[in-house]
């Protein structure tokens, strides 16, 4: 399994939050798209699609975590390890967008936050940790299972936290019994376990 992300509806953040992240995610997208250029080649163009594919099967289940908020599984750490971080951040975003407009999975209004929390924060704290722990791991499958481990928990943390500042910035929805802070707290535990899961089951890229 791959570790939980959240995919925020219309409505639970206002426009002009909404709106902010929007402009954020194209921004870094047209970044990205910069940067991936260099990297495809005939190798790593289709391992984009495959990865880009696998993600878009994976998110397809959901589950309620808030009102209006669904937990699914998360592929950035696996699309950063495969296909480096701007590819991959591209490969999570298009998902999302098909995702939002074909299957109004995630709101059209949200794509922007919903890019930023999954596509670009969890992919890139991904990503920083991977580069790191292959600097002092053996590039042996206990090495890149140790390194998968630590990056899907840690990115998919990080993606669940960006949600809850968004919330806090312009958060629409009535938690009723959810605090800020029990919210904040509650998702480390919750997201650690499903990423422990995902990253020891997930195949050496090799």
């Amino acid at each position: 399994m791959e570790a939980v992300a959240l995919h925020i509806s219309n409505g639970v953040l206002n426009g002009p939050v909404s709106a902010i992240y929007g402009v954020i995610a194209l921004v870094a997208l047209a970044y990205c798209v910069s940067r991936g250029r260099r990297d495809l080649d005939d190798r790593l163009a289709p391992m984009a699609g495959l990865v880009a594919a696998f993600i878009f099967a994976v998110q397809m289940l959901n589950f309620p975590v808030l009102p209006g908020v669904s937990g699914h599984l998360l592929g950035g750490a696996m699309a950063a390890l495969l296909v480096g971080p701007w590819v991959g951040a591209l490969c999570v975003s298009v998902v999302l967008v098909v995702q939002a407009l074909v299957f109004a999975d995630g709101g059209v209004t949200a794509l922007g936050a919903n890019i930023t929390n999954m596509a670009l924060v969890g992919t890139a704290v991904a990503y920083l940790l991977i580069a790191l722990l292959l600097r002092v791991l053996p590039r042996t499958p206990s090495g890149l299972g140790i390194t998968a481990f630590v990056a899907s928990v840690v990115a998919v943390v990080a993606a669940s936290q960006s949600f809850v500042l968004q919330y806090v910035i312009g958060g629409t929805t009535d938690l009723e019994h959810y605090s800020i802070g029990a919210i904040a707290g509650s998702w480390p535990a919750r997201t650690f376990s499903s990423g422990s899961v995902r990253a020891l089951s997930r195949p050496s890229p090799s």
